[in-house]
This record gives C-alpha cells, structure tokens and sequence, in this order.
C-alpha cells in the first residue's frame, strides 16, 4: 500500500513539474496484438487503460526501451516488432513524442512490475471506454487495416 501511494505522489510531481517547466518528452508504446486482441494496461498510479510503454533510459535505443517498457509492464517478451511511427501529444503543458511499435509476435512469461495494477487483452469492439484518445485512435486503426501515416498526432 506504501507503495501505491508513493506512485501517485510521485506521478502528481511529475505534473506540477510538468505545469512548470514545459518539457519535450519523449517515450515508447507497445501495441501488443494476438488473434485481434490487444494487450492493454491499468496503472496502480492513474486511471485509464493504456498501451504499455513508458520513457527511454539515457544510452537506450528506442527498440531496447520499448522492450524493456513492455517486459516490466505486462511480462510480456516481443519477437519481432515493426515501427508504426512518431506521434506527437501536444494537449496538457507539455510536448510529448510516442514512438508507437506493433508486435504480433510476443509471449507473455512474466508478471507486471508493481507500476501496474492489470494487464488484459480487449478485442477492437470490447475496449474499455476509461482510454485516453490517442491509445483508443491508434488501436482502432491498426485492428482496422493499418495505421495511415507514421506521423501525426497522438
């Protein structure tokens, strides 16, 4: 329970922090797709479902953090993984980057880290409705034939 809390003081931080000084942010997203079902998360620290990703580590490259991101938050381990593009988050104060990547070919041998509350699978025409825009956009499309640019906004 420490912990939980320690997470949401933590992540309300980063939002003032965020208020204040404007950062550009950049991370990674995982759309992990298995006979059409997406694999999506649940923070302990937010609410909503997410795609799981997070921040890149200084000296990582954007595939080691997208790995490591989808590792820790759903125990999941990915085979061959496909860019899909770089999508600009522009709402709230700061400029947030997802470099967003598709695998289809991942098992899940692990266990989520503490961070995460649940991890599920939800077919295109079952997504939970507590899903911020961009997630639910860019699922929508590629269960539907594919993402139309890899450019644009989140």
């Amino acid at each position: 329970m420490v912990k939980f809390s320690m997470l949401r003081i933590l992540y309300w931080v980063y939002q003032v922090y965020v208020f204040l000084f404007r950062p550009v942010t950049y991370g990674v997203r995982a759309l992990l797709v298995k006979e059409g079902r997406v694999l999506l998360v649940r923070h302990t620290y937010r609410s909503g479902w997410h795609l799981p990703g997070g921040g890149i580590k200084r000296g990582e490259t954007v595939e080691t953090a997208a790995r490591r991101e989808v590792r820790e938050e759903t125990g999941a381990e990915m085979g061959k993984v496909k860019f899909m593009g770089i999508f600009s988050n522009l709402e709230s104060y700061a400029s947030g980057h997802n470099i967003l990547f598709a695998c289809e070919d991942f098992s899940v041998t692990g266990r989520p880290d503490g961070e995460i509350a649940e991890a599920r699978f939800f077919a295109r025409n079952e997504l939970p409705a507590d899903m911020f825009p961009g997630h639910r956009r860019k699922i929508e499309e590629y269960l539907g034939g594919g993402i139309s640019s890899n450019l644009g906004i989140w």
